[in-house]
């Protein structure tokens, strides 16, 4: 199977939204379309689906939609629910009619053969088994009752109506389906929304092992780390290719961006070389003649276009807190949550500073657990209390709080009445407000803006203990990586509960994890906590105090032995900067900067140091990765 789009263009209304897409689907292919929100990527995918959507682009290349094998596309948006009084599993078997249609015809082949044995019959019968194992028919009720149960639904939902589920439920079971159906190009776009880890690392395994192509739209950054081979990035209206997952994208983008501004300040460099040169000799008439090769020189050059820097346009936050709080923020002991009854007992202390991250399965009790310890719903059994000093901000996924009939502006000005009407601007600018943007009523905002402003309130409060409950649903990835680099640099106190892997493992130096209907605290990062599950079961750690004696001796001595690493390595790198520094300055001495095979030395020079110092930097940033946790 082969697909391919070769110099297309996708508009949405007048808006030419891709200017020139190039993309092939080969035959078990695990590709990722990455890029800003708002870039074209849900729009490229129906693309894909709808031909007629795809227009000629403004490359150079014919346009043209090559298809081998005539293979069948499926979208989520495709799947559609028949009869709403079908019970879940006959919408499942819909997928298997093929299948149940040939177990009915064995059945009755085997009635014959017990009153007649003739040859044809018996041939049929053997092609018929033969065909049966061939689409999978002694597995097929193991695959759909997996997923079923992988998906959150019980023996019985089963028997349930399609018309008695949710909305995300019935989501959920369109999307089981699209699965098991099987097309040969699958198109899933963010696929892991509202799925629990558990669900997503199932998921994950299923479509590394999927033997077809599958096209993934997402912004979970390790779901796509662990499946997709080839990443397509939509930026500047443009597509690019790279090879590898979401990890090896980014560092070949940095690569590329890096290698093409080098070459381009180094041409510009050189223009500017050739033009001095020229300008200084063109009206002296015996130099005259070189003063003009040096001008057709530059004629001649393929000129090198000044890269795009990335599109990382985003909200920022100048976040303080009020106030310092204590150093015990929260202690909670034998906490029971629940509605009407207990679902969960929950124990352990926050410190000031601490990230703990909250984990677990849909419908454990981990957002019950926020909105008990903020007062929304009243506890069961147990006991938390506050420590000195603290200040809490809640942010709710459902972003309740926000009144959908007012306007951006007016939601703003009722929470920070004292505000000048240019500070509100101001604070709703950085938060990617603009201009019209202000006016706009709540309920006309997309989910990403709502998140936007209730951020832009609770960071202008300037709490110093945040509980956020799933902050980077609508997110991009700019957006998460802008989010980490606040809340890893905020000094107060973060219980956030998220099923986004990559975000968690950036954020929490401790875990809350909600399974096997019990809680288990856990001291580490999530990647640590994988470690420790895989190796041995983890055994719950209700300590939480600061570690005293000896342990605190030994962990200044590591942060110390870290301190002296990173010195170390700053003189390393200065040293470095310094001999680049001298090498440049040669460069531009007059017996150089003519001596073109003396100049390729010294530029190589150069790029084994950056090489060195680049990889340097790499060690530095980890260091203070690690020290940043203590």
């Amino acid at each position: 199977m082969n697909y391919k789009i070769v110099n297309g263009s996708i508009s949405y209304g007048a808006d030419t939204i891709i200017e020139e897409i190039n993309i092939e689907i080969k035959d078990k292919d695990k590709i990722a379309i990455v890029g800003r929100n708002g870039c074209g990527k849900s729009t490229l995918l129906k693309g894909i689906i709808n031909n007629e959507l795809i227009e000629q682009g403004i490359g150079d290349t014919k346009f043209g939609i090559y298809k081998q094998g005539n293979p069948i596309v499926g979208y989520l948006e495709q799947v559609q629910f028949s009869n709403s009084n079908l019970t879940l599993l006959e919408e499942i078997l819909e997928v298997y009619e093929p299948i149940i249609a040939l177990e009915k015809k064995i059945a009755l082949l085997q009635e014959k053969l017990n009153t007649s044995s003739d040859e044809k019959t018996i041939k049929e019968y053997t092609n018929a088994l033969e065909k049966y194992e061939l689409l999978d028919g002694y597995t097929y009720k193991k695959e759909y009752e997996t997923a079923i149960r992988k998906f959150g639904f019980t023996d019985e939902d089963m028997n349930k109506n399609i018309n008695e589920f949710s909305g995300g439920q019935k989501t959920k079971i369109a999307l089981v389906k699209l699965l098991l159906s099987k097309p040969d190009i699958l198109l899933l776009d963010e696929p892991t929304n509202h799925l629990d880890i558990t669900t997503i690392e199932w998921l994950e395994n299923y479509l590394n092992n999927y033997p077809k192509a599958v096209i993934i739209v997402s912004h979970d950054r390790m779901f796509l780390d662990k499946i997709v081979n080839k990443v397509y990035e939509i930026e500047y209206a443009s597509m690019t290719e790279y090879t590898g997952n979401y990890t090896a994208f980014e560092k070949q983008k940095k690569i590329n961006y890096e290698k093409q501004l080098k070459d381009y300040e180094y041409q510009q460099a050189e223009i500017k070389r050739l033009k001095a040169i020229a300008d200084r000799f063109r009206y002296k008439p015996t130099k005259a003649k070189m003063a003009l090769s040096k001008l057709k020189k530059i004629e001649q050059m393929d000129i090198i276009e000044e890269p795009n820097r990335y599109d990382l346009k985003t909200f920022s936050s100048n976040f303080k807190q009020s106030r310092e709080s204590g150093k015990i923020v929260l202690n909670v002991e034998d906490l029971k949550i629940g509605y009407d009854s207990p679902i969960a007992t929950v124990t352990f202390d926050l410190c000031r500073g601490q990230k703990l991250g909250v984990i677990g399965a849909n419908g454990k009790g981990k957002s019950t657990l926020l909105k008990t310890l903020i007062g929304r719903i009243p506890k069961l059994g147990g006991k938390f209390e506050y420590g000195h000093n603290v200040d809490k901000e809640y942010f709710d996924q459902q972003m309740e709080s926000l009144n959908q009939e007012k306007t951006v502006i007016e939601e703003y000005m009722d929470s920070f009445p004292k505000l000048t009407n240019t500070q509100v601007r101001s604070a709703l600018a950085s938060f990617m407000f603009y201009k019209d943007d202000i006016d706009k009523k709540i309920n006309m905002l997309s989910g990403g803006e709502k998140v936007r402003l209730e951020l832009c309130k609770i960071f202008k409060k300037g709490p110093n203990t945040l509980l956020l409950d799933e902050p980077t649903n609508h997110m991009d990835i700019v957006g998460k990586e802008n989010l980490e680099n606040i809340l890893k640099a905020y000094t107060g106190a973060v219980i956030v509960v998220s099923h986004d892997r990559y975000f968690i493992n950036k954020i929490a130096d401790s875990l809350l994890v909600f399974e096997n209907n019990k809680v288990i605290y856990f001291r580490g990062t999530y990647q640590e906590y994988l470690q420790k599950r895989n190796d041995t079961t983890i055994v719950e750690d209700k300590e939480t105090k600061p570690k005293k004696d000896n342990s605190a001796y030994l962990e200044n001595k590591e942060k110390n032995r870290i301190k002296n690493k990173i010195e170390r390595l700053e003189n390393i790198i200065d040293e470095y900067e310094q001999q680049i520094k001298n090498i440049q300055d040669e460069m531009q001495k007059d017996d150089i900067c003519t001596n073109y095979t003396k100049l390729s030395e010294l530029q190589k020079q150069i790029e084994e140091l950056e090489g060195k110092m680049t990889e340097k930097m790499g060690e530095w940033e980890e260091l203070n990765d690690k020290l940043s946790k203590y």
